[in-house]
């Protein structure tokens, strides 16, 4: 008889507190900030290249009290540093601010590519992060789920290659909008166009996810 797969169950708790305010705390801090910066200064007279520059130091201030309180870096932390190291460093040789507008292509493609790479692994990037912040029973089912059901490994796999080349997507389009829009129109673009990707690929796969569950269950 074929094992049915069953989605597990919904959390019937809100996350940790913890969560949520890391959450709240890289929104305000990595996009609400340096995109007010960039703005305000841009409103005081600044040139674009400086109020760019100015925009990576709230995200870079985070990362790096982040890291001292924790007394650890995680590998997300890793490539926003690097990332906003090299930026900077490359901004300090060029008063071109569409090259400093196309680094933020960088993080996404970095994690596109990091995304996409998990899925030689034994688990994908993915399924490790969904279940870290899932509830310990519902993320138990899930361990059982993966360990026993092909199926349930194949729709994870995909969904995860979705996610890593909607990230790579992203970073092509940003390299597209730096050196086309108009310079101050950048950056709430790419602020939008982050919305629009993550809202596409977040409720993309879970449609995905639940019609392949519903089919092998009809099945």
């Amino acid at each position: 008889m074929k094992r049915v797969v069953k989605p597990p169950p919904a959390p019937d708790k809100p996350p940790p507190e913890r969560h949520k305010k890391a959450l709240a705390g890289m929104i305000g801090v990595d996009l609400i900030l340096p995109l007010a910066t960039y703005y305000g200064m841009r409103w005081a007279g600044a040139d674009p290249w400086l109020a760019l520059i100015l925009g990576a130091v709230g995200p870079l201030v985070r990362i790096t009290i982040t890291t001292i309180r924790i007394r650890r870096i995680d590998r997300l932390g890793v490539f926003t540093l690097s990332i906003l190291a090299i930026g900077t460093a490359v901004g300090m040789f060029s008063a071109d601010p569409r090259l400093l507008l196309a680094r933020e292509s960088w993080l996404t493609a970095l994690i596109g590519m990091w995304i996409l790479m998990s899925l030689a692994g034994r688990r994908p990037v993915l399924f490790e992060v969904t279940i870290a912040v899932m509830p310990p029973d519902a993320a138990a089912q899930w361990e059982r789920d993966w360990d026993t059901s092909p199926f349930f490994r194949k729709v994870f796999r995909t969904m995860t290659l979705a996610w890593g080349l909607a990230f790579v997507l992203d970073a092509v389009s940003r390299v597209i909008m730096a050196y086309t829009l108009p310079i101050d129109v950048v950056p709430i673009a790419s602020i939008g166009l982050l919305l629009v990707m993550l809202f596409a690929i977040v409720y993309g796969t879970k449609f995905y996810a639940g019609r392949r569950l519903a089919a092998s269950e009809s099945g």
